[in-house]
């Protein structure tokens, strides 16, 4: 089996690391799925694209690429487009998917164009645009940076004199900023594998929101799988995050958070083209309440990168 899986991939580079404020989740998240590759006999290794140039790829005779890097220069799109160019096949997905999954204005502007609900927000341009966000969008708002993950940057603002600093702190994270109206409600994730969803997770925490601090550190933080909804609801979800994560072009394997309301109207937040493969990571939970295995779901997500086999021959899929 083991040489089965070795011939299939060929040589595998985990990309993982960069130099993204996410760097710190991204090496967590590279060595977990480079340890599971090499224990099902897969020759994988480790690369980090702060340190190393995507040359040494080529020159090391790599035949693909397990995409684990966070956040911009690695899920925005960038990293995607400089493989298309070396002709190397990788995880999730293309440069489309991922750099307008990664832009959540304009993610947002699809799933509007498209009837998908997402709360409504403002783009925090310049000064002017604070009052803006009061009149249309009212208190509380939440502000974050429109290119970050994992809540880099983001915080919850309760009045109108909060609001210039939570935007200057965003603004330390990315030069685009938004407010983004509050949903009262609970919220979910949805993951992704081979266009199928797996079960819905509902996350609770003591936090004013689901932080960094809350994804990655806290011990008090709730996951729920299976999420309490009826079976029928959670289907209904399931389709709709299965169109929205296409809607924005993305493909292979992901996750799509929303909200929902009192009233059980579903919100969309954003999608994650890279989710986080550590041990408070959303996507290894649900796919284990499938009934598929850490190592498991690494080889799958692994089999994304075959659909991409005639980049070698040079020809665009």
């Amino acid at each position: 089996m083991a040489t089965d899986m070795a011939k299939r991939f060929g040589k595998v580079a985990v990309l993982l690391g960069g130099d993204s404020a996410e760097r710190d989740i991204s090496l967590e998240t590279g060595h977990a799925v480079h340890d599971a590759l090499v224990a099902e006999g897969i020759d994988a290794h480790a690369v980090d694209t702060r340190d190393t140039p995507l040359t040494f790829l080529l020159e090391q005779g790599f035949d693909r690429a397990f995409i684990a890097l966070h956040g911009r220069g690695g899920e925005d799109g960038v990293i995607q487009g400089a493989l298309e160019v070396l002709h190397i096949p990788y995880t999730g997905s293309g440069v489309l998917g991922s750099a307008l999954a990664m832009d959540k204005v304009r993610s947002k502007r699809v799933w509007q164009s498209m009837r998908i609900s997402t709360p409504d927000f403002v783009e925090i341009v310049d000064a002017t645009d604070l009052g803006v966000v009061e009149e249309r969008l009212g208190f509380p708002v939440m502000v974050k940076p429109v290119h970050e993950g994992s809540s880099c940057g983001a915080a919850r603002v309760e009045k109108a004199g909060q609001l210039e600093a939570a935007w200057a702190a965003s603004r330390q994270f990315d030069d685009r900023v938004m407010a983004e109206r509050w949903v009262v409600g609970a919220e979910y994730t949805a993951s992704i594998l081979q266009d199928q969803a797996l079960p819905l997770i509902r996350l609770e925490t003591p936090r004013v929101f689901y932080d960094y601090e809350a994804k990655y550190v806290a011990d008090d933080t709730r996951y729920l799988c299976p999420c309490g909804l009826p079976e029928k609801r959670e289907r209904e979800l399931n389709a709709l995050m299965l169109q929205a994560f296409a809607a924005v072009g993305a493909s292979g394997w992901g996750r799509v958070d929303f909200m929902l309301d009192e009233q059980g109207t579903p919100w969309l937040i954003e999608v994650n083209t890279i989710p986080g493969m550590t041990s408070h990571s959303l996507v290894p939970m649900a796919a284990a309440q499938a009934g598929i295995g850490f190592n498991e779901l690494v080889v799958q997500i692994l089999e994304t990168s075959l659909s991409r086999d005639s980049l070698r021959q040079g020809v665009r899929t």
